[in-house]
Formats: C-alpha cells, sequence, structure tokens
C-alpha cells in the first residue's frame, strides 16, 4: 500500500488578505515617523505593562502592515479607551430651607400694583421703601441711600436700564425720575399730575421705557427726543400691574393687569393710518379668574410666556404666543405673586401670598415641585434674580429683603423694632436710617443661612 503525502501548493507571491487590514494603521506606519528602539533593560516593569496595556488597547497587537489571514478573536477582551463610559451617579440637589441674608426695612409698601425690587445687570439690587431707594452692591457688600428720590414719595415701581446707567423710579404723584446711581441727581423724567400714578415699568432699550399706570394706559417713552411720547398700547381696563418684553426677540411686550387680563403686543406690527401712535393687542388672554401680577418670558424659547393669577385664580398658565394658546395650567394652591424663569436650568421659581408665603420652584416642563422656600410671614409681592444667577432676592410686606445663594451655615440676629436698619453679613456695615440720616453701627448682631438654588 503506498503511503499517502500530504500535498503543499507553492505560490510565487503573497496576496494580502484585505478584509483582516486596517488601511488607516497601514498608512501611518508606512507615513508616520519610526519610533526609536526601547531599551528593554532601563525600563521598569511597571512601564513596560503600561506599554503593552497601551499597544493591546489602541495599536490591536499590530506589529505588521499586511495581514495574509484572518485574526483570531482575543480569548479576553481588554477595555477599549473608546467604549462608553459609564454613566456617573448623578449627585442629588439639596437646597436649604433657610435664606442667606435677610434685609429688615421699615416703610415697604404693599399693593397690588407696586413693583419695588430690581437686580441690575451690573449686579446692584435697588429697594424701593415709602420715599426711599436703597442700593446694595453685591459685588463689594456695600450700600448707600439714593438721595435723589428722598422725600418724594411713596415710590411705586423701581426699575434699571439694560446697561444700568440710570435707575428709573416712579412715585405715587404720577412724577418719573431717572436717577444716575453714581451721583444720585435726576438726569431726566416727566412731570405731570394729569396723569394717573405708574403702577410698571419695562425697558424696551437703553433709551426707550414702556410705562404702565393704575388707569390701564401703556405708554412708550424715548428720553433722547423733546416730545419723548412714541405710542400707546390699548387694551387694559384697569391697573397694569407688570410689564416685560421678550429679552430674546425684544419685539413682544407682554402685561398682566387689575382686569384679570394679559395681553401679548407685537412692536413690528404695522400700526393704523388713522392712529399712527397707538399699537393693538396681539392676543389678549381672559383665563385667568383674578388680577394678573405676574408675567414672566422664557429665556431659551422666545415664543414662551408663564403668567400667574391672583387670590381667586391661584393658576400658573403657560402661553403660546405665536397662536396665544394655553399650553399648560398648574394649580399652584394660593395667590402668585410673581414668578421668574431660571437663566441656566428648565425652572421657574413663584412667589405666593397666604396660608404659607412661600417660594416654590418649579421644574418645567413637568411642573414638579422642586423645593418650597418659607422664610416670609407676609405675601411676597416681589421676585429679583442675580445676573450671575443662582441667586434671588424677595421682597414681603413683612419688610424683610431675603436672597438665597451657595453654601449652607447657620446663625441668628436680632433687630430692633424701633429703627429701620439695613442688615447684611459677614463683616459687611449694618446701616441705621434715622431722620434723613444715614448712619453706621457695629452693635446688631448678626449671621445668616444661605441655600442652593
Amino acid at each position: 500500500m503506498s503511503s499517502s503525502r500530504s500535498r503543499r501548493v507553492e505560490y510565487d507571491r503573497f496576496i494580502p488578505f484585505r478584509s483582516a487590514m486596517d488601511m488607516d494603521y497601514a498608512r501611518f506606519a508606512l507615513t508616520g515617523p519610526s519610533r526609536p528602539q526601547r531599551d528593554a533593560s532601563r525600563e521598569s516593569p511597571s512601564s513596560m505593562a503600561y506599554q503593552k496595556l497601551l499597544d493591546d488597547c489602541i495599536l490591536k497587537n499590530r506589529s505588521r502592515i499586511f495581514a495574509f489571514k484572518t485574526a483570531e478573536a482575543p480569548a479576553s477582551r481588554l477595555p477599549q479607551f473608546d467604549d462608553a463610559i459609564r454613566p456617573q451617579k448623578k449627585q442629588q440637589r439639596r437646597i436649604p430651607k433657610e435664606p442667606d441674608r435677610v434685609l429688615v426695612l421699615n416703610g415697604m409698601s404693599d399693593g397690588d400694583g407696586l413693583n419695588l425690587l430690581d437686580w441690575g445687570s451690573n449686579n446692584v439690587l435697588a429697594i424701593g421703601l415709602e420715599n426711599v431707594v436703597y442700593l446694595w452692591d453685591a459685588a463689594n457688600e456695600s450700600a448707600k441711600l439714593l438721595q435723589g428720590v428722598e422725600d418724594s414719595g411713596p415710590i411705586t415701581c423701581i426699575r434699571w436700564s439694560p446697561d444700568c446707567a440710570v435707575l428709573a423710579v416712579a412715585l405715587g404723584n404720577s412724577d418719573l425720575s431717572l436717577i444716575d446711581p453714581a451721583t444720585g441727581y435726576v438726569v431726566d423724567g416727566m412731570e405731570d399730575e394729569n396723569q394717573s400714578p405708574v403702577s410698571s415699568l419695562a425697558w424696551r432699550s437703553n433709551s426707550i421705557l414702556t410705562v404702565g399706570r393704575f388707569d390701564g394706559t401703556v405708554v412708550d417713552y424715548d428720553f433722547r427726543k423733546d416730545d419723548m411720547f412714541i405710542c400707546s398700547y390699548n387694551g387694559h381696563r384697569r391697573g397694569v400691574c407688570s410689564l416685560k418684553w421678550s429679552e430674546l426677540s425684544g419685539r413682544y411686550l407682554a402685561s398682566g393687569g387689575l382686569d384679570k387680563l394679559v395681553h401679548i403686543w407685537d412692536a413690528c406690527i404695522p400700526v393704523s393710518r388713522h392712529h399712527p401712535r397707538q399699537r393693538q393687542w396681539l392676543h389678549r388672554i381672559n383665563s385667568h379668574t383674578s388680577i394678573v401680577r405676574a408675567v414672566d418670558w422664557c429665556p431659551t424659547r422666545s415664543n414662551l410666556l408663564a403668567s400667574g393669577g391672583g387670590c381667586n385664580d391661584h393658576c400658573v398658565k403657560f402661553w403660546n404666543t405665536v397662536n396665544g394658546a394655553c399650553l399648560n395650567s398648574i394649580d399652584a394652591g394660593s395667590e402668585v405673586c410673581a414668578l421668574l424663569w431660571d437663566k441656566n436650568k428648565s425652572e421657574l421659581l413663584t412667589s405666593h401670598g397666604s396660608p404659607n408665603n412661600q417660594l416654590t420652584l418649579w421644574n418645567y416642563p413637568s411642573m414638579t415641585r422642586v423645593a418650597e422656600l418659607s422664610g416670609h410671614s407676609s405675601r411676597v409681592h416681589s421676585l429679583s434674580g442675580s445676573p450671575l444667577g443662582g441667586v434671588v432676592a424677595s421682597a414681603a410686606a413683612d419688610e424683610t429683603v431675603r436672597s438665597a445663594v451657595g453654601s449652607i451655615t447657620m446663625g441668628s440676629f436680632a433687630v430692633s423694632k424701633r429703627q429701620c436698619i439695613l442688615i447684611q453679613a459677614y463683616g459687611f456695615e449694618i446701616f441705621k436710617y434715622e431722620r434723613n440720616c444715614l448712619r453706621t453701627s457695629a452693635s446688631v448682631p448678626l449671621a445668616t443661612t444661605m441655600y442652593i438654588l
């Protein structure tokens, strides 16, 4: 029987197996600079192990340019650097329940058409009292009394211009003053006893101011011109509690009033030829069953508006300003006095009246309650946010201004009821306002509590 021999086929050349080749690595190996030979005797074991792991993970043990057979699958797969990163455990958010600072001020009015708190882009908080305005600089923790409106009250509304060059202060005698905060002097304004007092203000630009009055009129004024009157917005029948221009588009104006109406105005709509200085509303919303003190535009969606109803309404409503449709309505449980969108998160902060006088933080669009902050003993009629974000100041008829920020520390404070004291924390000066004089006092004990929004 003949013995069988294994035949071996001889070829005159090798043919590369393209499906097993990495063309990108082949190009790199051919065109890239050659690596110098390593001296294994000088390398530590840890360095050699790291280099081996690096070659296995990134170069996948490739040492040749051509491949002539399919590579065998490795027995154990090493972790790759391009693998999906494991999701990190979400850090739980902690919001302390107590305020950071409490500013105790006598003479703060309470009314449905008053706006007495505004935090400007210069990081200065303006607080309007009965006949004075305090300016608190959050950057250097200093406070001063603005002398330009002293003994001219009662003050009904205050509002910083976008560049914070002037502070608009509306008085109960229908006067409107533009005050330079650096000097305290009145640089411009209006005086007309025949007009109704001003209840709300909103700057359209650094020179154009929209003014809402207690008789329902809304007017644009340009203080660069001799004839300051530009146009009027006709729609409200009673006092205008709130005015807000859309910051994203700059063309939409929202207003809420004592007549339970919300109006949306489009400044780009052509006016009538017969009434060139009168603008007609784009949408009239009559879904609220009580006065509307709170309106605010979403900082990230130009066509989203939020409004809050008063003591017989309790609702926060969201509107599509393109077609005027109601997107959602939430019963907040109590009167909605003010609302403020967060600039950095999809959240909305609302302030309320009786019975709890709390601040409520909502997650949008789910409208689930993130936190409830208490501390005021009367309804919280004003909210204003820091231009840096994360800090909010609230004012109430209990004559306190409370702010919320950063981390947490505990303490207590004592206040004399016979004096008007502006309290600041952590070594800041403490001011007493007595008979139109600003005096420094260091005898009042204080400490603060902070919380994260």
